[in-house]
């Protein structure tokens, strides 16, 4: 059982899998956003444009500007909200992940150069001769 729940938590924690909820869950605020342009300044726009009569918002509330802008400052608001809120839970899942992992060192790089076996000078490592006393080098 202990094995499943390790492998579930893989799983869950996959880049791609935290991804695509982000990207749903960003998308469902985002519709949000759509809907309330459309509710609120679309339809009763095209209502007074076609009827000659502003149209309704919500349930006994007659359209007019302020209320529109409300009403979709609200959205726009509560989609930054969301969109924090998820950007801070993925940066503490992010830091969590790290925590137990150690920070894998990078490899020294290849030698480039070599010293001279007779006058301890700083060569490179297909020098045949060296550039300070001349002495040949030893094939390696």
């Amino acid at each position: 059982m202990k094995k499943f729940f390790e492998d579930f938590k893989k799983f869950a924690l996959r880049g791609n899998v935290l991804d695509m909820a982000v990207g749903v869950i960003i998308g469902g605020a985002f519709t949000g956003i759509v809907t309330a342009l459309t509710k609120n300044f679309i339809n009763p726009l095209l209502n007074v444009i076609l009827t000659g009569a502003p149209g309704e918002i919500s349930e006994g509330v007659v359209w007019t500007f302020g209320a529109a802008v409300a009403a979709f400052l609200t959205t726009v608001i509560n989609f930054i909200i969301t969109a924090f809120v998820l950007f801070v839970l993925i940066r503490m899942m992010n830091k969590l992940m790290t925590i137990g992992k150690k920070k894998e060192e990078p490899k020294p790089a290849a030698p480039t150069t070599k010293k001279c076996p007779y006058c301890l000078s700083e060569i490179p490592l297909a020098a045949t001769r060296c550039a300070h006393c001349t002495s040949e080098q030893p094939k390696a």
